[in-house]
């Protein structure tokens, strides 16, 4: 007995990921980046691929993009202004 009205999930963030993703961004803002990297390798697969397809369309970079901004972004302000 097949049913062709059931509905099909659609692929999505689980809350375990987001929390992962959560923690994952805070241990990176804190310096903490084997904490950071134990939680981003915790994410699920599917909820991985969504995460990386929202932040594109979102702000137009994906994750890695965005890391090494955060990375980039304490030397720059380290360095003395020109001039």
């Amino acid at each position: 007995m097949s049913d062709t009205n059931i509905p099909i999930p659609l692929p999505g963030i689980s809350l375990m990921a987001a929390a992962e993703l959560r923690d994952a961004l805070t241990a990176i803002e804190e310096g903490k980046a084997a904490t950071a990297v134990a939680a981003l390798l915790a994410i699920d697969p599917e909820s991985w691929q969504v995460i990386e397809k929202r932040l594109v369309a979102v702000i137009g970079a994906d994750l890695r993009q965005l890391l090494t901004a955060a990375v980039r972004e304490p030397e720059a302000a380290a360095e003395p202004p020109l001039g």
